[in-house]
C-alpha cells in the first residue's frame, strides 16, 4: 500500500499511439513533506503527517511556526496522515514524489466533491416527483413523515429531507493511472475523479485486488512537432 496527496487541476483528453481517446483527470502532486511519524509505540498506530505545496511564514500563526522549526521543514498549506507500508520507511524531512506510482496501476482516489447547495428532497435524495396536474397540490414535497408504529411521535434521525447537497468525502474506487510525468509533477487517472478544479485529493493504492487492461502507450506531442 502507498499514497499521496496532489490538487485537482481539471480534465482534458490523450490519446494512444492506436488512436484510441481516453478522458483523464490532470492531477498536479508537488512532492509530500513527511512532518511526523506516527509509531505504534507512542500513538498506537503507524502513519506518516505529511505537508503539501508551501506557505508564506507571514500567513502562518506561530504554532505551526513552531512546529515547522522543530522538524526543520517550511510551513505548508495542507496537513494529512498517509498509511501504507511502501513510505512509511519516509524519515522527518524527506519528499514523497509522483515516482511511487506508475502508469497501468489500480488506485482509489479521495476527495470532497462538489457543494451545491440547499437542495430538495426530489433533488438530493431522487425521490419521485408526485402528479402533474394543476389540481393534484402535490408535486415536488417531501411526503410523509409519519412512522407507522408505536414510535408515531417524531421524526426520526436519519429521515431524508432538503438541505446541503453535495461538498461530502466520497472515494472512487479502481481506476487507472494512465501517465505519470515526474518533470511536471502531475498524473493522469483515467476517467472523473470527486471534487472541483483546485481542491485537494488523496491517491491510494486500490484496496480491492482488480485487474485493469493494459495502457497503450500515448502520443508524444514534443516528439512529432
Amino acid at each position: 500500500m502507498k499514497s499521496i496527496i496532489g490538487r485537482k487541476i481539471g480534465m482534458t483528453s490523450v490519446f494512444t499511439v492506436e488512436g484510441e481517446m481516453i478522458p483523464v483527470s490532470v492531477i498536479e502532486v508537488l512532492p509530500n513533506v513527511v512532518v511526523q511519524k506516527k509509531t505504534i509505540e507512542k500513538d498506537g498506530y503507524e502513519a506518516l503527517q505529511v505537508g503539501y505545496e508551501d506557505k508564506k511564514e507571514s500567513r502562518c500563526t506561530k504554532a505551526l511556526l513552531g512546529i515547522c522549526k522543530k522538524t526543520n521543514t517550511t510551513p505548508k498549506y495542507v496537513y494529512t496522515e498517509l498509511k501504507g507500508d511502501e513510505i512509511y520507511s519516509k524519515n522527518v524531512g524527506e519528499t514523497i514524489d509522483c515516482t511511487i506510482f506508475s502508469a497501468g496501476e489500480a488506485i482509489d482516489v479521495t476527495g470532497v466533491t462538489k457543494g451545491l447547495g440547499y437542495a430538495g428532497a426530489i433533488k438530493r435524495h431522487h425521490y419521485h416527483i408526485g402528479p402533474k396536474g394543476h389540481g393534484s397540490g402535490y408535486h415536488r414535497q417531501i411526503g410523509s413523515l409519519a412512522t407507522n408504529g408505536r414510535c408515531n411521535n417524531r421524526v426520526h434521525p436519519g429521515k431524508k429531507m432538503s438541505g446541503h447537497h453535495g461538498h461530502t468525502q466520497t472515494t472512487i474506487l479502481n481506476l487507472q493511472i494512465v501517465s505519470v510525468n515526474p518533470e511536471k509533477n502531475c498524473i493522469l487517472i483515467k476517467g472523473a475523479v470527486p471534487g472541483p478544479n483546485k481542491s485537494i485529493i488523496k491517491i491510494r493504492s486500490a484496496v480491492k485486488n482488480v485487474k485493469l487492461n493494459e495502457v497503450k502507450p500515448l502520443v508524444n506531442y514534443t516528439e512529432t512537432k
